[in-house]
């Protein structure tokens, strides 16, 4: 393993927390997850879009540049790798789906003022999966202020991750996620652990599932 923060990324529902635990747990490393439950804004946002999202997507923002700061200045002896359930960038991502315009503006000035003091991870794993997948997975973990979430919503989400991604030539490993099971089948996480263990240049490279 030549990598030392790896992040995993994904929509909504696409089973991000659970594979970054089943890393952690593989590679004891260190694990940093997205406190969303701790945002008062979120289910108020899910009932009314336009009124709740710019206090939602600030608190989000410095919600997770806290977290990261904190974390990632802390030195670890026993613990070389750190893994996250997700990318400081996603703050402006999901602000330009639910921002007004001119709302976006203002956020995307404070967002550059703040993401250029966090370390960036140095690979990114994506995971793709259909919208439909999403949303039974939305349902399986039943949180009450997520199941009204709307197939135009992820779609649009889905988008501007991939948008973003090969944009910015991020160093990706692409990973389709439409039948993972990360719990239950031990070969699907096999090529997680295989892949990590290979040297990339930056860009996107594609990987399936069995």
């Amino acid at each position: 393993m030549n990598y030392h923060f790896v992040t995993i990324e994904g929509n909504i529902g696409a089973g991000k927390t659970t594979l970054a635990h089943l890393l952690s747990k593989h590679y004891n490393a260190r694990l940093i997850l997205e406190e969303f439950a701790d945002n008062p804004f979120l289910p108020k946002f899910y009932e009314n879009p336009g009124q709740y999202a710019f206090p939602l997507e600030l608190f989000f923002m410095a919600e997770r540049y806290k977290q990261l700061k904190d974390l990632l200045q802390q030195k670890d002896m026993f613990q070389s790798l750190t893994i996250s359930d997700y990318l400081f960038t996603k703050c402006l991502l999901f602000a330009k789906v639910t921002l007004a315009e001119d709302e976006f503006r203002l956020y995307h000035r404070l967002f550059e003022i703040i993401h250029q003091q966090l370390i960036q991870p140095d690979i990114l794993i994506y995971l793709h999966a259909p919208v439909h997948k999403l949303q039974a997975n939305i349902k399986k973990r039943n949180r009450s202020y997520e199941q009204n979430i709307g197939d135009e919503y992820l779609f649009n989400l889905q988008e501007t991750y991939t948008h973003y991604i090969k944009q910015h030539n991020i160093k990706t490993l692409f990973i389709d996620a439409g039948n993972a099971d990360f719990l239950g089948n031990e070969k699907h996480l096999q090529v997680i652990y295989d892949a990590l263990e290979k040297d990339y240049e930056d860009g996107q490279h594609y990987l399936t599932l069995p």
